[in-house]
């Protein structure tokens, strides 16, 4: 196998585990909103937000 494979697995395999660690279902509260979400989903929602926060702030920063 190669670098990248063994690489893409070790990935594939820390997201499984975490996210069988986070299963957890959490309640969420904004403003007058209740939404019940697994914890691991909600890490990823918050991560993927940030990123394109991050990306859209870089490109107008470039300007």
């Amino acid at each position: 196998m190669n670098y990248k494979m063994i690489v893409t697995l070790l990935m594939i395999i820390l997201v499984v585990v975490f996210t069988v660690q986070n299963a957890a279902v959490v309640t969420v509260t904004f403003l007058v909103w209740n939404i019940e979400i697994s914890r691991a989903l909600l890490i990823f929602l918050v991560l993927f937000i940030g990123i394109i926060i991050g990306w859209l702030s870089r490109s107008h920063v470039k300007r």
